[in-house]
């Protein structure tokens, strides 16, 4: 069956609706949900039932890099700032010393192993080389697995920012393929270069864009996450136009913009969250329907031989050699060591070489889709096990709600009290995001005069004007009590 403008609707959605089905029961089977939708995509590709003849490398390279844009941008939103800064090193530390370790102690494997050249194993240790977004933030999130001491703050900022490590690596030894001539310190300024630029547009558009979302005054709720989703592809492509690292710029301004003061916040964080989830479905079931089965059984030795020497061998000596330099207990580095989840940025790296046209890129691409099936398949589905193996996980009954959980859960607060705002204070005329409100409160209502009105991020204060708040306790009525005083000082 070819895809037509006709059925891609039909045949899409059915895929997408029997993906959510299958997502719905897997883990009540120990299955990960990835690996459901790369299946059902199999399924109905061309060796598959459905038939359907996908083979547009271009295509689903497009489509990786706009899901990987959502994927990492919704990551990037819901890391708190407060958890992850005490392991900022670590994470850094993992995500490039880290990434390039293990793309080496690979690649050198690779070499010893297979008949490639040694730039070929490097690259093809470079697409592999990084932990998997998507996988380490659905897997950890919907097994709802709680970690001690930040452990799952590191895994998640390694995740989220070391796909920029892995896709100049990709990069660079590709073009060391293709240009034989080159010498390997010639790509070294194009590595300093991307990942300079990407970090400062980062920041840069992070900023930006949050004057731009508190400032621009849409008169619709539901056009604030849509001019987020712009603000996003511009930070990207901008970054990507300046020959700096896209993935690495936009994961960096989503952390600062979740860790800000928006207004409609909350609606921003709640189409991200199921919009993240859209794009894993879109990812996976399009890369499944991508690859061949048949293609790949070939490679099936040899790719079990990588995969195991990545998991047991490059995967630890990349974590315990970036980290040799922090205090850290072994089991906290054998568990990190554990979740090197490959899922499907490295596929989504391997369209790179298809693209290009090299000799062996057909076999690389099988490899790395086999690698990438058995991490999830093998390290995936015993996250929970190991962590309790290892004394990493925290008991049930003492299960921590990070503030995050607890803004998107909408958690009942305890009690109410009013505040009047005075006509001399400083808070009059200023929007409720400009007041630096406290966390830990809520103003759910505006009595103004004889008018209740619901408040936003935009709505401003007035002389006069009755704050409902809610809250859980004194010390945070204390907190708003401070706030207001403090616009009046």
């Amino acid at each position: 069956m070819y895809l037509t403008i006709e059925n891609i609707l039909l045949i899409g959605s059915i895929l997408l609706f029997a993906s959510i089905l299958a997502g719905k029961t897997s883990y009540k089977f120990g299955v990960p949900t990835l690996i459901l939708f790369l299946a059902i995509g199999m399924l109905a590709g061309s060796d598959g039932i459905g038939g359907i003849n996908f083979d547009n490398p271009k295509i689903s390279q497009f489509i990786g890099i706009v899901s990987l844009n959502f994927i990492l941008f919704s990551g990037g939103l819901d890391t708190n700032w407060s958890s992850v800064k005490p392991i900022l090193k670590e994470g850094i530390a993992l995500s490039t010393i880290g990434v390039l370790l293990t793309a080496i102690s690979l690649g050198t494997f690779v070499w010893l192993v297979t008949d490639f050249t040694i730039y070929e194993s490097m690259l093809l240790g470079s697409i592999v080389s990084s932990t998997d977004a998507a996988a380490v933030f659905s897997i950890l999130r919907s097994k709802s697995l709680a970690l001690k001491t930040n452990l799952r703050g590191t895994l998640e900022l390694e995740s989220g920012s070391n796909d920029p490590m892995a896709y100049v690596l990709t990069i660079a030894f590709l073009t060391l393929v293709i240009h034989q001539d080159q010498s390997l310190a010639s790509v070294i300024p194009l590595f300093l270069l991307q990942m300079s630029i990407g970090g400062v547009a980062g920041v840069v558009f992070g900023k930006l864009s949050k004057w731009i979302i508190n400032n621009i005054k849409l008169d619709f709720e539901g056009l604030y996450p849509v001019l987020v989703i712009a603000l996003m592809f511009i930070t990207f492509s901008a970054t990507d136009f300046a020959r700096g690292n896209g993935f690495l710029a936009i994961y960096i301004c989503a952390v600062y913009l979740g860790n800000q003061d928006l207004i409609h916040k909350k609606t921003i964080h709640k189409m991200y969250d199921g919009l993240a989830w859209l794009m894993q479905i879109v990812l996976f079931l399009t890369l499944g329907l991508l690859v061949n089965p048949s293609e790949v059984f070939p490679y099936m030795g040899i790719g079990l031989l990588i995969s195991l020497f990545l998991i047991i061998i490059a995967r630890p000596v990349g974590v315990f050699l970036s980290l040799v330099f922090f205090k850290m207990k072994m089991r906290r580095r054998l568990y990190i060591s554990w979740v090197g989840l490959r899922g499907a940025v490295p596929i989504v790296f391997a369209t790179y070489p298809l693209l290009a046209g090299i000799d062996k890129a057909s076999m690389i691409f099988n490899i790395v889709f086999f690698i990438s099936v058995t991490s999830v398949l093998i390290q995936g589905t015993t996250l929970s096990i190991v962590a309790k193996w290892l004394h990493v996980a925290l008991p049930e009954r003492v299960k921590k709600i990070t503030e995050i959980d607890q803004f998107l859960a909408d958690l009942p607060k305890t009690s109410m009290q009013e505040f009047i705002i005075k006509p001399d204070s400083l808070a009059v005329d200023k929007r409720i995001v400009d007041l630096q409100f406290p966390k830990s409160a809520f103003i759910i209502m505006i009595k103004r005069e004889e008018e209740y009105i619901r408040p936003g991020g935009s709505t401003e204060i007035k002389a006069n004007d009755t704050l409902m708040v809610l809250a859980d306790n004194e010390e945070d009525y204390n907190k708003v009590n401070r706030c207001l005083d403090n616009s009046v000082n």
